[in-house]
């Protein structure tokens, strides 16, 4: 039997209609609906299916174990939080659009994490340290859910991780306001309270972030298969690769492809749905 879960706790009367004819019988798990089916549907049917309702509907793999989980691993920038903390730091010294269009090609696959990473960073030399304070004070939000995901996976004794492309002086900053289990993310090199233009040590990319996991991994004693990974760009597909369960969150059309499972209309809490 396969298991497709379907991410609403609301289901108007026509959708409801339409998923019984699909998958049978519903049955209400905490905040969401749940169907068993012998037959598992076609992916494409399914984020059909998805889209005409406006629903996030997910059909786990067979040997993923809900009950198993004991990490959960998670991107920041655009998944955690709202924004690429690089694009606005490069707008305090107004050269946002051409960090964001790297950014985003760097998202999208196209060019070369690390590369790309060098090449924005190197746009910010000469900025004052205190402007990165200021994003974190007036830009930086969490997406919605956020905080009770990390609370409902607390409750659940499941330990959290957040990695990033980005930089320590937010997941730091971050770990202290969630009380988060593990981070691990990139450094700015400074030099008298500014910006050198550099990343201190090696560049926390997309294989960092794989090894990242596997080291987390190998520090609890558990397997890969008891870990759900979270994520939106190119750059961490290789950590949702490695994982028991891969989540593309609002993500670029070439993570939804090769992730599990997707999430394009709720909020980040909605991951809870896969440890019910």
């Amino acid at each position: 039997m396969a298991i497709i879960i379907i991410h609403s706790n609301a289901l108007n009367f026509e959708q409801s209609k339409i998923l019984e004819r699909k998958f049978g019988k519903l049955t209400a798990v905490n905040n969401h609906f749940r169907a068993e089916v012998e037959t598992r549907p076609d992916r494409n049917s399914l984020i059909e299916l998805s889209q005409s309702l406006e629903l996030d509907i997910n059909i786990l793999p067979d040997n993923f174990d809900p009950k198993a989980v004991k990490l959960v691993i998670s991107d920041m920038d655009s998944t955690l939080i709202s924004i690429e903390c690089v694009d606005e730091i490069a707008d305090f010294i107004n050269v946002k659009p051409q960090v964001a269009a790297i950014t985003e090609a760097a998202m999208r696959g196209e060019l070369n994490f690390e590369e790309s990473l060098t090449e924005r960073v190197a746009l910010l030399k000469g900025l004052d340290t205190a402007a990165l304070q200021h994003v974190y004070d007036e830009r930086l939000t969490l997406n919605p859910g956020a905080e009770a995901w990390i609370e409902g996976l607390k409750e659940q004794q499941i330990k959290f991780a957040l990695v990033s492309g980005g930089f320590t002086f937010f997941t730091q900053r971050l770990q202290e306001r969630l009380d988060i289990d593990f981070t691990r993310a990139n450094t700015l090199a400074t030099a008298e309270h500014k910006l050198t233009g550099q990343v201190e040590g090696d560049i926390v990319g997309a294989q960092a972030k794989a090894d990242f996991l596997i080291e987390l991994c190998q520090q609890m004693e558990i397997l890969m298969s008891q870990t759900i990974a979270v994520g939106d760009g190119a750059n961490d597909l290789m950590m949702m690769q490695e994982a028991g369960l891969s989540v593309a969150y609002h993500a670029k059309p070439a993570v939804q492809e090769k992730a599990d499972t997707a999430l394009n209309y709720r909020g980040l809490d909605a991951i809870l749905d896969f440890v019910a």
